[in-house]
């Protein structure tokens, strides 16, 4: 076990995001199951959010009803960004995860999915004094927040509230790199403000645990026996402050997978390391859209079509042939995000004046249409 911020927690976390249902309900019989063998393989960690529905009713019934409390740490979350106009609307969001999970108080307390225009919530409702005030009642023992968007916005958040102690963030192997997900540079981020990190989306999503031909191969000959998930989960464990990392398991064959493979880990070796560098290599080798998600065309499209967002969920379409997942990303990069379908470009051509890439952007979006079944 490592020690971070005085807990002793193993680099294996049970993210409670997706868990397994059946006939449209939880699967209370197999989750019970998971929690069993994942707390009898050492691993204490338990992540789970207000917003992630029935989640938090479900591990209330698989785990705080029949363990003792302090088997386990048990993190939640508060998306103030979601349907609150007033501070009491925020603060309801922690007593009814409370109520939910009846677990007494929460290890670790999370300001949820920080970034871009949602960050602002948590400030003007005051959530970080908050925070501060049930940590001293005793409610919570950890604050920190989760986070997805650019290093220039996570070290502008850590200098501004020092207090936070640790830092939720989507980092694997794929994206350690990638421009619009900047995982290296978020994780540099909180290493230099000494910030010890939890990892979400590993693998991706589970696109990781299906990565493309390329990928498998190298991963397949280096170890014949190992998953590709195990790959992307242990890259994630190696790196150095981390307090845990989260798999968001669905099904019992993924909780003995990511168990054999973290259960006596200690870190990639310098030859595994390299069979790593190997695979991102291949996966940059796959020809992409060059976006760089600069968004100068953002700045001069007439019709506000969120451009970079279609060509980040055309590059995952590409790599990993999920067109539901891409769909997904599309909704939420440009939809999310108040920007308009790519199926209401008018064809100007503004936007490829000014791209630093020289994408044929029209042509691009032309095709996104078509590959996502994007409609007007």
């Amino acid at each position: 076990m490592a020690a971070y911020l005085g807990e002793d927690i193993r680099k294996l976390g049970f993210g409670l995001m997706r868990l397994p249902k059946k006939d449209g309900a939880f699967d209370m019989g197999q989750i019970k199951e998971m929690v069993d063998r994942f707390l009898a393989a050492g691993f204490t960690y338990f992540d789970t959010a207000w917003a992630y529905e029935g989640s938090e009713e479900a591990i209330r019934q698989a785990l705080v009803e029949r363990y003792p409390r302090e088997k386990f740490q048990l993190a939640t979350k508060n998306a103030a960004w979601i349907g609150c106009k007033t501070r009491g609307d925020a603060i309801a969001q922690f007593e009814t995860s409370l109520r939910r999970t009846g677990a007494g108080y929460f290890d670790f307390y999370l300001l949820h999915n920080l970034g871009e225009h949602r960050t602002h919530f948590f400030d003007d409702f005051d959530l970080w004094n908050f925070a501060q005030e049930k940590k001293r009642e005793g409610l919570i023992r950890h604050v920190g927040f989760s986070f997805h968007s650019t290093p220039e916005e996570l070290d502008a958040i850590l200098t501004a509230h020092p207090e936070a102690e640790f830092v939720q963030l989507q980092i694997n192997y794929a994206d350690w790199e990638n421009p619009a997900i900047q995982s290296r540079g978020c994780y540099e981020v909180a290493r230099k403000h000494g910030k010890p990190v939890v990892i979400m989306e590993p693998v991706k999503g589970g696109m990781l645990a299906n990565p493309p031909d390329s990928v498998r191969k190298i991963l397949q000959a280096a170890e014949p026996g190992a998953s590709p998930a195990s790959w992307a989960v242990r890259f994630a464990a190696s790196l150095p402050g981390v307090i845990t990392v989260l798999s968001g398991m669905s099904t019992l064959g993924q909780m003995d997978d990511n168990l054999a493979a973290m259960r006596d880990f200690h870190g990639l070796s310098d030859a595994q390391k390299a069979v790593m560098g190997k695979a991102q290599e291949a996966l940059r080798a796959i020809p992409l859209i060059p976006c760089t998600t600069c968004n100068y065309c953002a700045k001069v499209c007439p019709n506000d079509i969120g451009i970079s967002g279609t060509f980040a969920a055309m590059n995952l379409l590409t790599l990993y042939r999920d067109k539901e997942k891409a769909v997904g990303q599309e909704n939420w990069l440009v939809g999310g995000h108040g920007r308009k379908s790519a199926a209401q470009c008018v064809q100007c051509g503004a936007c490829e004046e000014v791209c630093p890439q020289h994408i044929a952007i029209r042509d691009e979006l032309r095709r996104a249409c078509d590959a996502l079944g994007l409609r007007a």
